[in-house]
């Protein structure tokens, strides 16, 4: 059985002492509340005469399901919704089916909206699941917004509520981005960003889920969001402390830029305390800038000139999650890095370090997230109770090279973990915190990001881990 994994989290400075704001999800929450509408840098080649890695890790308890393609859209019904022609077909507002008021709970203003629903058909994974987290791609020009809901089916053939997954705008003009505390019907809830089985072992599981999007826009404009792809990663993982030790695929080293969420501490206190709780908006700020994206100057004209690396403090107040109060909403931050051109985004799980090797081999980063002591992971320095970081590369001897943003500047942001330290602390589910009591562990989340024009190669390596 499962436990509801915990929220990544900024770790604390290095040295004694440090402790995370919010170490785990919430469990059992309160009744739902239903809203009222429903070129990249080419890896260093590996040694001459280096062994082929092993295939892939196998994914039986891993899901992933995303609408993205014209039939996709095509399959679900959404009569006010239309699919933009174009190289990269999405989902846009055709004919409004209505208008609603909406009352943004973070700044307390109400407007009115038109809008248009989509909804997908019913998807059954593979596995019976414990835990679905889905993830969005979109563009929101200004006057627009959307609202991600998820619809879980039990194996007893009862559903669940409309789950509010994210109320969602790349920008602030409208509203402010946020999940939806207090959702629940006493055997599923939501927190943050993930739907999970209450109590995983009375056998309760989600064979299927529905997704629903909402698409807003101020009434009598042409403006309209542009839905990219959606969809959800499904998962029932074994509980476990240790994780079977996958043999080394050799897979050379990215060139990817380094940055570091400490020398931000204190800068913009109001997203998160600042800095030191960045984590993922800075490892997304690392991969995305692999990729050639990034905000523009204008983009930045907000940022303190004074401040370096402006582009960490941006990514971290639009990654902001206004209800969570933290940067750390895992599809938030995929949403971010889509928002930039032609960028495709997902939150999933993957079964071992071959499969990641397999990416990086194809030139795709990827970043991580994970918790652990101080003793549990050489080199760090730190403990934490959720942390996420970008894995770059693998060396000889197939230890983990990563950009951990944990780090005093830039310089020293480039870490080598020990393989089977870092395999086993990303990758376990059940852990002992600092106070020795046990607890839950995110089992191989890792936020992945591709450009459109990505290779033959690099789709392989995605279609090996369940990512089209």
């Amino acid at each position: 059985m499962t436990t509801p994994v915990p929220r990544p989290e900024p770790s604390p400075p290095p040295g004694p002492g440090g402790a995370s704001r919010r170490a785990v999800l919430a469990a059992a929450l309160a009744a739902a509340a239903t809203p009222a509408l429903a070129a990249p840098a080419p890896a260093t080649p590996p040694p001459a005469g280096a062994s082929a890695a092993p295939p892939p890790g196998t994914m039986n308890s891993v899901d992933n399901r995303f609408w993205t393609t014209r039939e996709d859209w095509r399959s679900g019904t959404g009569p006010g919704t239309r699919v933009a022609r174009g190289p990269r077909p999405g989902l846009t507002i055709r004919t409004p089916d209505g208008v609603t008021a909406h009352r943004d709970p973070h700044t307390g203003r109400t407007d009115s909206y038109e809008y248009a629903v989509w909804t997908s058909p019913l998807h059954r994974g593979p596995v019976p699941a414990t835990e679905i987290v889905p993830s969005w791609n979109a563009d929101t020009p200004p006057g627009t917004w959307l609202a991600v809901e998820l619809c879980g089916a039990y194996q007893d053939g009862s559903r669940t509520p409309w789950y509010v997954m994210g109320r969602w705008a790349s920008g602030e003009g409208e509203i402010r981005r946020t999940s939806v505390d207090g959702q629940g019907d006493g055997r599923s809830s939501v927190s943050t960003d993930t739907v999970a089985v209450t109590d995983p072992a009375s056998g309760t599981r989600l064979t299927g889920y529905r997704l629903r999007v909402v698409l807003y826009r101020l009434p009598g404009t042409g403006a309209t969001p542009t839905l990219w792809r959606v969809g959800a990663m499904s998962s029932a993982l074994p509980d476990r402390f240790t994780v079977p030790a996958s043999a080394p695929g050799h897979a050379g080293e990215l060139a990817v830029p380094c940055h570091s969420q400490e020398i931000h501490a204190g800068r913009y206190p109001e997203y998160d305390n600042g800095g030191e709780a960045w984590c993922s908006p800075t490892s997304s700020t690392m991969v995305l800038e692999y990729w050639g994206r990034g905000p523009s100057t204008d983009d930045l004209a907000w940022v303190d000139p004074a401040y370096a690396d402006p582009q960490v403090c941006h990514a971290a107040r639009y990654t902001y999650d206004h209800q969570y109060r933290g940067c750390g909403n895992w599809p938030f931050n995929a949403a971010y890095a889509a928002s930039y051109r032609d960028m495709n985004a997902v939150v999933t799980r993957l079964g071992s370090l071959n499969d990641l090797e397999g990416l990086i081999r194809a030139g795709i980063p990827v970043i991580t997230s994970q918790s652990f002591l101080a003793t549990e992971l050489t080199g760090a320095g730190y403990g934490t109770a959720g942390h996420l970081m970008a894995v770059v590369g693998f060396t000889g001897a197939g230890d983990v090279v990563a950009h951990d943003p944990a780090a005093p500047t830039n310089d020293a942001v480039r870490r080598v973990y020990r393989r089977r330290e870092f395999e086993n602390v990303w990758l376990r589910t059940r852990r002992h915190g600092a106070d020795g009591k046990v607890a839950s562990a995110t089992g191989g989340v890792c936020y992945l990001y591709w450009p459109r024009e990505a290779t033959a190669a690099q789709r392989r390596a995605l279609e090996a881990v369940g990512i089209r």
